[in-house]
């Protein structure tokens, strides 16, 4: 395959940006797509060439298939980096890039189509012996049918949609008498979400571990594992805080679970950067969850511990290349943490915030790395995905990782909007975390509106105090300057009367 001289991203924000960056380092030129409500972000102005591709939503710009490929064919792109989101997983968008001869940065259009159900993922990986969660091997539409398996499983019992993702069509049942409610559900949103109603039950891990590794694979049949990655700490079914390595894995334990990955990965014949999550519980029995296929939004803390770019892998890989390195070759050294810092108030149940950035400093200093596509300024928009930036922090411990990620968070001056930032201080302050035994139910168990509530107050007295204090020094300075004043002037008088004597 020719080398690529070329790229589009299909996206936008911090992963575009984070793009183009490798792709500049490799001499290949980049072309960004973006809407009407983007047309001021940093992956339109940091790009070689930029086009409007239409509204601010996203159906009518990012999502548009037919936009997309006329701009590449217009500007004579030779390849097509879908980041994550949007079309990353969509495998009629990957047809459609490869059958217009523009090189899809990312998987097969098969691999994409049998790990994007979660039905069809299962069956197929159950030929490579990896660990699943006892339930259903196929879709289930009979209630009555449903109700009888998900008691000879044993509540509770987890309800998934099979093309579902992000906690949408999911439901936990504790109990029978609730069984069919909560399907009923099920599959109304996963039609709504997903236009596709299919259901399959599984057993309910409670209190699990979400455990990942990443893999790479080529076009010549090699796969490897770049270890795993730690992403526990969710709300709403999605991450906020992830860490590589897991704080609780042992080399026997990350063993077995990265080959099961690479297992996962040959099952559907893997090319490309893509990750493997699986669900573990408090006795490290692991079970595999689903692919993502395509870059996942954490991936800079698997970069951190390997020094492996993985932007710049997915491109040599698309080029044709061989993977430059065997498991054998792979390790990994110290500790990273990312915090996904995104326009939300944790104290109102994580409630997405628009605004200005009217105040925007990053933090910096060793091993600290902010990859985002905002500047002081600029507007967050309502249309997208709320994230502002991915604050990472590398050090030669967790330890030291976790306080050099406190002191990032204290350096992060933003202002205009609420974020995540606070909670991030919270959650590396929390015994939970940092002793390792913390799982997903983490927010369930320990956070509060409250929690934070308090802690700005603490620090509102602390700030009025200090303020009172220094009101109550200027005013006694004040005070004795005047007195001093008022004594100078008497002594002047009567030096004054004095020798006039």
């Amino acid at each position: 395959m020719a080398k690529i001289k070329k790229i589009l991203i299909a996206n936008r924000g911090e992963i575009a940006l984070r793009i183009i960056r490798s792709a500049k380092e490799m001499g290949i030129a980049t072309v960004a797509v973006f809407s009407e409500a983007d047309r001021n972000a940093l992956h339109v102005r940091y790009a070689d060439e930029a086009v409007c591709i239409g509204p601010a939503a996203s159906a009518e710009s990012y999502l548009r298939t037919d936009k997309l490929i006329k701009v590449c064919k217009d500007l004579n792109v030779d390849a097509i980096h879908p980041g994550y989101g949007f079309l990353s997983e969509n495998a009629g968008f990957a047809k459609e890039v490869t059958n217009n001869n523009i090189i899809f940065i990312g998987p097969s259009p098969d691999a994409i189509s049998v790990m994007g159900s979660k039905l069809a993922a299962k069956a197929a990986v159950a030929k490579y012996d990896v660990p699943l969660v006892p339930g259903t091997e196929e879709a289930i539409t009979d209630v009555s049918e449903a109700k009888k398996i998900a008691k000879e499983i044993g509540y509770p019992i987890l309800i998934k949609a099979s093309a579902g993702g992000g906690g949408k069509g999911m439901r936990i049942v504790e109990e029978e008498a609730d069984f069919e409610s909560q399907m009923d559900r099920a599959v109304s949103e996963a039609k709504s979400a997903f236009g596709d109603g299919a259901v399959f039950i599984e057993k309910f891990v409670t209190s699990p571990k979400h455990i990942e590794f990443q893999i790479l694979g080529d076009t010549h049949g090699n796969i490897v594992h770049l270890f795993e990655r730690e992403c526990s700490v969710q709300r709403r079914h999605q991450k906020v805080i992830e860490e590589a390595p897991s704080a609780v894995l042992t080399e026997e334990k990350r063993k077995a679970m990265g080959e099961a990955a690479i297992g996962v990965a040959k099952a559907c014949n893997y090319y490309g950067a893509g990750t493997v999550e699986f669900i573990v519980d408090d006795k490290l029995n692991f079970y595999f969850l689903e692919m993502n296929t395509r870059l996942q939004v954490e991936h800079p803390v698997t970069e951190e511990i390997t020094g492996i770019d993985l932007v710049k892998e997915q491109i040599r890989i698309a080029e044709g290349e061989a993977l430059p390195f065997t498991q054998e070759d792979l390790k990994f050294t110290g500790h990273a943490i990312e915090l996904r810092v995104y326009a939300e108030d944790p104290s109102n149940n994580f409630l997405p915030d628009i605004g200005k950035l009217e105040t925007y400093n990053r933090p910096q200093g060793p091993g600290v790395r902010v990859d985002d596509g905002f500047e002081q300024g600029m507007d967050i928009p309502i249309h997208y995905d709320p994230m502002i930036a991915k604050l990472v922090t590398f050090a030669d411990t967790r330890e030291l990782a976790i306080k050099r990620m406190l002191r990032a968070i204290a350096e992060y001056d933003i202002s205009g909007i609420e974020t995540t930032l606070a909670f991030g201080e919270f959650v590396l302050n929390h015994e939970s975390f940092i002793s390792g035994k913390f799982d997903t139910k983490f927010v369930e168990n320990y956070f509060t509106p409250e929690k934070l509530k308090g802690k700005n107050a603490k620090e509102e007295q602390e700030i009025a105090g200090v303020l009172a204090a220094m009101l109550v020094k200027e005013t006694k300075q004040g005070v004795e300057q005047s007195t001093q004043s008022n004594t100078g002037s008497q002594n002047k008088w009567k030096r004054r009367a004095w020798r006039n004597q």
